[in-house]
């Protein structure tokens, strides 16, 4: 709950003793010198329940550089963000990212940058594969595709800064992204409009 210089003001008068010498008066000199002391107390409660906000990187907004340079970021991978929302988000991707090799690891990091995709797997085509199974014998082994919308369309909303472009589109972080991470030995495929 934000404070007020008034609040302060009533705690620091609880304070003082009794008497007559304490005058308690709005006019008093006193009170006027209390006051002086009540102002920046106040705006250190209300600066100390901004930072709750700021410690929290889906909220921050004077602390995302900060948060950014510990993240590492712009990356190659993240580009050159255009709106603040972004900015959080490749924040909190970059924190939430665990690493791994499953196809759960990779549908949730295209889900932390926006993207909703499936993942389709390559078996080598056996005596007791289906007959309409495709042939896929050798590398094939190694190779998966990531199925993802044709364009990812962001629009500019509520929480996107007066500067931000009202629509932006593209999946060059999510190739970028999925490609830097894959197992090495794997090779991704993207298709689009799946």
């Amino acid at each position: 709950m934000r404070a007020t210089i008034d609040q302060y003001l009533r705690q620091l008068q609880a304070l003082m003793p009794r008497g007559s010498a304490w005058a308690r008066e709005p006019d008093a000199i006193l009170t006027r010198l209390l006051s002086a002391f009540a102002a920046p107390l106040a705006r250190v409660h209300n600066r100390a329940l901004d930072l709750i906000e700021e410690i929290d990187p889906r909220t921050s907004v004077e602390l995302l550089p900060d948060w950014e340079r510990v993240c590492g970021l712009p990356d190659p991978c993240s580009g050159q963000p255009e709106s603040l929302a972004e900015r959080r988000d490749q924040v909190v991707a970059k924190l939430a990212a665990r690493g791994g090799q499953s196809e759960s690891f990779f549908i949730e990091l295209a889900r932390n940058l926006g993207y909703e995709i499936t993942i389709t797997e390559f078996r080598p085509f056996t005596c007791i594969s289906n007959c309409n199974d495709s042939l896929t014998q050798g590398l094939w082994r190694f190779a998966w595709q990531v199925n993802a919308p044709e364009e990812t369309i962001r629009d500019f909303n509520a929480v996107s800064a007066c500067s931000e472009p009202l629509r932006t589109w593209g999946n060059e972080p999510l190739e970028c992204n999925i490609t830097r991470l894959k197992p090495a030995h794997t090779h991704v495929i993207f298709t689009y409009g799946a």
